[in-house]
């Protein structure tokens, strides 16, 4: 990061661009000197797409001047100060204080998370900025570690890189359609550019920015842009253990419906009792039931719909519907169950969107950042737990394949709703649809409806049946309770109370050794519910090492189910 001495450009016939601080996708920032007033500065050069008209290209740099212009306005002690707007050489330049030391990106590739005190002092920091600039009708956009600067000696955050903020009432920076930001760090209904964002997207990403601060990496990140889409608009959201006192305020945050975000007062309220807080021990809370109890001698579960766990076969575990259901793989930590407990991040009393409004965010997402669909069909990491809060309804867990299986001899006809790349929606003759991966076919064993890869690798159960007593949670309780006895190497299991379609729901998890050696161990996920006087169970198993793979394909199958008759 040299100088460049007698060679260095001078702009405006002011600034000395002396060397590179970084490189982003908004254009070059340097360390420069302000020759008149004999001061180190910062020197923000807005890159122009090359590809532009000279008709585009100018008007790019009309409104990056007067948004910049509005940001410098701006009066915080943690909003970065901009000191001058300049144009050379037809470029727009910013000019800005030069903030000593890295920024909290830096930190946490150097030595890892923060506190929750620290954690707590950054939240409360950034929220006076954002309320600053919010009321001055500014949208920051682009809140993530790498644009907040921590100032050396001090620690003073410093929110910067408003290069593609929007100023109310104006038009946007970017071109129409197009879009800008950190997708792991912004709001899902940024994601859809179908209605204007509003100050509560700036509040979404300062939760996913906390979640970062605290455990090292945002809890979207994933293995491919599609993976992240998947993750922000349909995914569970499950903060990290490490929020510790901070959990209320992240997903109150966290929450996908803005009119049920916290709001910056509230949440800068929150974040100063939690900075309090932090320094008392935390113990996380998990709803989990006891161990597997010695199962009751209850008759073995008959061929009826009634969930109770059957014999296993060669094809997986069983349990009263869902089949071979594994539990949490090392990568999901356990996380702190608030009231009611494990359920999925949705605002204080409010319920998340529903699955025909989230599957049109996914689809405006794409469109709008212009990713190709076949992007959602990665496979990578997905991260969390079960996403069923706004997903169609949902079978009730039955056992894997159980003797006796069959192949179907009805084809499910194809249904015309849209699906992901790489996916195609059924219509079982079972009475029910939803969106399985090209190439998967239908079995049937008994009441259980499966679809599966070749060589069955991958298994997805459905069944539907009359209820049972208890409902959801005790129909997989008493399955949990019978895991040993009915899946060899049953182990670490848990049965959590969930919602789905705005009722009560019931998610177990398991690890088992499958039936052969050659099988090897499985993961299992089922999601259990009552709705409309029936009793719904839809279940993936997969090898345990390709459990991130198995999960895409059951939020895809949970978000996309649809009963086509009673």
């Amino acid at each position: 990061m040299g100088t460049e001495g007698a060679n260095a450009r001078l702009i405006a016939g002011r600034y000395r661009l002396d060397a590179k601080l970084g490189r982003g996708g908004m254009g070059i920032v340097w360390r420069a000197t302000d020759q008149l007033l004999g001061r180190n500065v910062a020197v923000k050069e807005v890159a122009l797409d090359p590809a532009l008209s000279e008709e585009e290209a100018r008007h790019q740099r009309e409104r990056t001047l007067r948004e910049a212009r509005a940001a410098a306005q701006l009066k915080h002690p943690h909003i970065i100060v901009v000191h001058d707007i300049v144009e050379d050489g037809e470029l727009p330049y910013i000019v800005m204080e030069l903030v000593e030391g890295g920024s909290l990106a830096d930190r946490l590739s150097r030595t890892g998370p923060v506190d929750a005190v620290e954690a707590a002092r950054i939240g409360i920091a950034l929220v006076g900025a954002l309320r600053t600039a919010h009321a001055a009708g500014v949208l920051h956009r682009d809140i993530k570690p790498a644009n907040v600067l921590l100032e050396a000696p001090g620690g003073r955050p410093v929110l910067t890189d408003f290069g593609i903020a929007q100023v109310s009432g104006a038009t946007t920076l970017t071109t129409t359609g197009s879009f800008v930001g950190s997708p792991e760090y912004t709001a899902p209904e940024r994601m859809s550019g179908r209605t204007p964002a509003g100050p509560e997207a700036d509040l979404w990403s300062l939760g996913a920015l906390l979640c970062a601060a605290l455990s090292g990496t945002s809890p979207f990140r994933r293995d491919s842009l599609g993976g992240i889409l998947h993750a922000v608009v349909f995914d569970e959201i499950r903060p990290p253990e490490a929020c510790g006192p901070l959990l209320p305020v992240v997903r109150g945050l966290l929450e996908r419906d803005p009119a049920g975000r916290l709001d910056a007062e509230r949440a800068e309220q929150m974040l100063r009792a939690c900075a309090e807080a932090a320094s008392a021990p935390y113990t996380p809370t998990r709803t989990a039931p006891a161990a597997p109890a010695t199962p009751s001698p209850a008759p073995q579960a008959p061929a009826a719909p009634a969930p109770t766990p059957s014999t296993p076969l060669p094809h997986g575990p069983t349990h009263p519907g869902a089949a071979e259901v594994s539990a949490p793989t090392p990568v999901s930590a356990p996380v702190p169950a608030p009231v009611p407990p494990a359920a999925p991040v949705s605002g204080p009393g409010k319920r998340r969107p529903g699955a025909a409004l989230i599957a049109a965010l996914l689809v405006a997402a794409i469109a709008g950042a212009g990713v190709s669909a076949a992007l959602l069909t990665d496979d990578g990491e997905r991260g969390g737990r079960t996403s069923t809060s706004g997903a169609a309804g949902q079978p009730s867990a039955s056992a894997s394949a159980a003797p006796g299986e069959r192949t179907g001899t009805v084809s499910p006809s194809s249904d015309d709703r849209p699906a992901p790349a790489g996916y195609h929606v059924v219509t079982d003759p079972e009475g029910f649809s939803l969106a399985v991966p090209l190439g998967f076919t239908r079995k049937v064993e008994g009441p259980r409806i499966f679809y599966m890869s070749p060589g069955e690798t991958f298994r997805i159960g459905i069944k539907i049946a009359e209820p049972e007593s208890g409902g959801p949670l005790a129909v997989h309780q008493r399955a949990h309770a019978k895991g040993p006895g009915t899946n060899p190497g049953y182990r670490d299991a848990e049965v959590e109370v969930t919602s789905q379609n705005g009722r009560q729901g019931a998610l177990w998890l398991f690890t088992w050794d499958g039936f052969s050696p050659a099988e090897g161990p499985r993961h299992t996920r089922d999601l259990c519910w009552e709705e409309d006087g029936r009793l719904y169970d839809v279940w993936v198993s997969s090898p345990v090492r390709q459990a991130d793979e198995a999960r895409g394909y059951f939020d895809t199958a949970v978000s996309t189910f649809v009963r086509t008759r009673g």
